[in-house]
C-alpha cells in the first residue's frame, strides 16, 4: 500500500514537474538566446566609487550553488554563504565601499549561518564602516529570533512602524504516531543505542521520552543563551532585560523602540535614502552578491587548499541535488571521490571539509570516514568546518579530522545508532490482503515489512546495533584522542551545541569558514598571511553552466522563469514531507542508522528560500 501511495504521489508531482520543466526550459532558452531580454542580468561591469552594499536575506542563503541550471533558476539570487563571508571581508577593506545595509526579516538562515554572518559584520564594522539593519517585521516571513539576532550586530537598527519584533525564542514540536500506526495495524520494531537517540521516537512512542526531552531542552537553552548574551552586548542591555523582552514578545514597533530593541522606525526608502545620503552624493546601492562576483579573487599562484562539501543526509549512492523538491543529499560516492582526489593530489596542502549533515547511512558514513582517516595517516591535514548541523553520521565523518571547527550554535554529536523496520502484517490482514510467496535463504525476508522480526532476527538486530555503536564510539575515541569513558559520557545519542561540544572535547575551535581556513593553513605549515588557492573538489560545472558563465559572462534572471520554477518547487515541496515520511517507513532502514532525528527549525539543512 505504501508503495502504491508513493508511486501515485510521485507520478502526480512528476507530471507537474515534466510540464513545468518544458515550459521553464523554453523560457530559459529564450532568455539565454535573447541577451536583450529584460531578465538577462550581466555581471557588474564597474563598481561605483561610492558603494553601499545590500545584504538581502530574502534572496536566500545556501551552502553551495548547484550546477544544474534549473536548480540555479529555482534558487534565484540566493547568496552562497562562503561568497558572502569573503565578499564582506574584501568590502571592509575596499575604499569604494562606504556602508552596508542588512535587510533582514525574510528567509530561513540557520543559527550557525547567522553566527558566521555576524562575525563578518563585526569585521566590517571594525574597519570603521557603518552597518544599518532594516526589517519590515521580525517574525512574519522568517524566524524572528534568528533574524533579530543577526540584525542586532548592526550599529543602527530600523523596523517598519507597523512591524513587530517577534523574538519569542525556539521550540521543537513533533507528532508521535505510535497510537495511530497501531490502530491501523502498523508496528514499528526499532532498536537504538542509547536512550538519547530519538531519530525514530515519533514512530515508537506516544510522547517525547524524558532523556530526549532533557537533551533537546539543553540544546535550546544553550542556543538561546548565546543569542541573549550577544544581543545584550550589542544593544547595550542587561541579559536579564533581554530575557524578559523575549518572554514578553512579540513587541510592536513603538514598544520595541522604547525598550531599546531598535533605534528608529521607518520604511525601506527612508532607510536606504538615509544611508546613501551619509555615504556620499554619488553613492549607489549594490547587492552583496553582485559585489562578491565582481571582486572575486582567484589567485593563480600559491598553496592549494581543497574545499570539499558534504551537505544533507548521507546516502551510500551518488548524492542528490533535486531542483524541484530542493532536496540535498550527501552522496558517499561523491564525497569519497572528492576527498580521494584531494588526498592523492600532491599540490594540495590541506583539505577543508565543510559538513552540514544530520547523518544517515552507516556504511556511507564509514566510507567517507575512511578517506578522512587515510588523509590523516598520510599526513595531509583535514580540517572540518561544521555548518548548521553535523550530527550522528555527520559527526562520524568528522571524527578523524586534524581539527574540527564549529559555530557555537552548530548542532553536533548525536553519537548513537538506530535501526529497525515497520511490520505491516496486521495492517494487511485487516484489509483482507494475504501475502504469500517463496524464498531461498532463512533470512531472505529479514527486512520485509510483511512480517515482524522473529526472535532470532531481533537478537541479530541487537547484536548489530551493539557492534555499530561500538565501532562509532571507538572511532570517536581514536579520532578525538579521548578515553572510552570520556566518549561514553558524551555519547548515547546526545546532541550538543557547538559551544557545549567544545567543552566536551568533541570540537577544537569555535568559528566558521575563516577560522577553519586559518587552522588549515597552520596545520599545513602555510604562513598565516600567505595567499592560498581554495579550490573546490571536484570541479562541478556542467557544459550548460559553463556556457552561461564563460560565453555570456552572466546569468539568466528572468522573472517569469524564476516565478514559474519557484511555483513548481512550492507545489512539489508541499508533497515532500508526506513522500519523505512514506519513504522512511518503506525504505531500507539501514540508510537511517546514523541519523540525528527530528531537528529544530534553526538547524534544518536548506537548499534555499522560496
Amino acid at each position: 500500500m505504501t508503495r502504491i501511495i508513493l508511486f501515485i504521489l510521485k507520478c502526480f508531482v512528476g507530471l507537474f514537474a515534466a510540464v513545468g520543466f518544458l515550459v521553464a526550459a523554453g523560457i530559459l532558452f529564450a532568455g539565454l538566446m535573447l541577451q536583450r531580454f529584460d531578465g538577462f542580468e550581466p555581471q557588474l561591469a564597474e563598481l561605483p566609487q561610492e558603494t553601499v552594499l545590500v545584504l538581502d536575506l530574502a534572496d536566500g542563503l545556501v551552502e553551495q550553488r548547484p550546477d544544474n541550471p534549473l536548480a540555479r533558476a529555482s534558487l534565484g539570487s540566493a547568496l552562497v554563504l562562503r561568497d558572502a563571508i569573503d565578499g564582506l571581508h574584501r568590502a571592509a577593506r575596499d575604499e569604494r565601499v562606504k556602508a552596508l545595509i542588512l535587510r533582514a526579516g525574510w528567509g530561513e538562515p540557520g543559527l550557525a549561518q547567522v553566527q558566521e554572518l555576524r562575525a563578518a559584520i563585526d569585521d566590517f564594522r571594525s574597519q570603521g564602516k557603518p552597518v544599518t539593519a532594516f526589517a519590515e517585521t521580525f517574525g512574519e516571513a522568517g524566524n524572528g529570533t534568528l533574524h533579530y539576532y543577526l540584525a542586532s550586530a548592526a550599529g543602527e537598527l530600523w523596523v517598519q512602524p507597523s512591524g513587530d519584533v517577534d523574538i519569542t525564542g525556539f521550540s521543537i514540536q513533533q507528532p508521535f504516531l505510535r497510537q495511530i500506526l497501531e490502530d491501523y495495524g502498523v508496528r514499528a520494531q526499532v532498536g537504538q543505542r542509547e536512550e538519547y537517540k530519538g531519530a525514530m521516537a515519533i514512530f515508537t512512542e506516544t510522547r517525547l521520552p524524558e532523556p530526549q526531552r532533557q537533551n533537546l531542552q539543553q540544546y535550546l537553552n544553550s542556543s538561546l543563551s548565546q543569542i541573549v548574551t550577544a544581543v545584550a552586548k550589542d544593544r547595550n542591555l542587561e541579559t536579564t532585560a533581554v530575557r524578559q523582552l523575549i518572554d514578553t514578545a512579540p513587541h510592536r514597533g513603538a514598544d520595541a523602540l522604547q525598550a531599546g530593541l531598535v533605534d528608529k522606525l521607518g520604511y525601506w526608502d527612508q532607510v536606504s535614502g538615509a544611508v546613501e545620503t551619509a555615504a556620499g552624493p554619488d553613492s549607489e546601492l549594490v547587492s552583496l552578491r553582485d559585489y562578491a562576483r565582481a571582486t572575486r579573487e582567484d589567485p593563480e599562484d600559491g598553496p592549494i587548499i581543497a574545499l570539499v562539501h558534504g551537505s544533507g543526509p548521507i546516502v551510500l549512492e551518488p548524492g542528490e541535488n533535486d531542483p524541484v523538491f530542493g532536496r540535498v543529499r550527501m552522496g558517499a560516492a561523491d564525497v569519497v571521490s572528492a576527498l580521494s582526489q584531494a588526498i592523492d593530489d600532491s599540490e594540495v596542502a590541506a583539505i577543508l571539509f565543510r559538513v552540514d549533515s544530520p547523518g544517515g547511512s552507516y556504511v556511507g558514513s564509514d566510507a567517507i570516514w575512511r578517506e578522512v582517516q587515510r588523509a590523516r595517516d598520510l599526513g595531509k591535514p583535514v580540517v572540518v568546518s561544521m555548518g548548521n548541523i553535523a550530527g550522528s553520521g555527520g559527526y562520524f565523518v568528522a571524527a578523524p579530522a586534524h581539527s574540527i571547527v564549529a559555530q557555537p550554535g552548530t548542532l553536533t554529536g548525536s553519537i548513537g545508532v538506530v535501526t529497525g523496520k515497520f511490520a505491516l502484517n496486521d495492517f494487511w490482514r485487516d484489509l483482507g490482503v494475504n501475502w504469500d510467496g517463496v524464498q531461498a535463504g532463512r533470512r531472505a525476508n529479514l527486512w520485509s515489512p510483511n512480517a515482524p522480526f522473529t526472535r532470532e532476527e531481533w537478537e541479530w538486530l541487537q547484536t548489530t546495533l551493539d557492534a555499530t555503536y561500538a565501532d562509532f564510539t571507538e572511532k570517536v575515541a581514536r579520532g578525538r584522542n579521548l578515553s572510552p569513558e570520556a566518549v561514553q559520557a558524551v555519547a548515547g545519542g546526545r546532541i550538543w551545541s557547538g559551544e557545549d561540544a567544545l567543552a566536551a572535547g568533541l570540537v577544537d575551535e569555535l568559528g566558521g569558514y575563516s577560522k577553519a581556513l586559518s587552522v588549515a593553513k597552520e596545520a599545513a605549515g602555510i604562513p598565516a598571511d600567505a595567499v592560498v588557492r581554495l579550490l573546490p573538489y571536484p570541479e562541478q560545472r556542467d557544459p550548460f553552466s559553463a556556457f552561461f558563465e564563460d560565453t555570456l559572462g552572466g546569468e539568466i534572471d528572468n522573472p517569469a522563469a524564476k516565478a514559474l520554477v519557484r511555483s513548481l518547487a512550492r507545489l512539489a515541496q508541499a508533497f515532500a514531507p508526506l513522500i519523505e515520511a512514506i519513504e522512511t517507513m518503506n525504505g531500507d532502514p539501514r540508510g537511517q542508522t546514523l541519523h540525528t532525528g527530528p531537528l529544530p527549525q534553526s538547524v534544518q539543512p536548506r537548499q534555499g528560500a522560496f
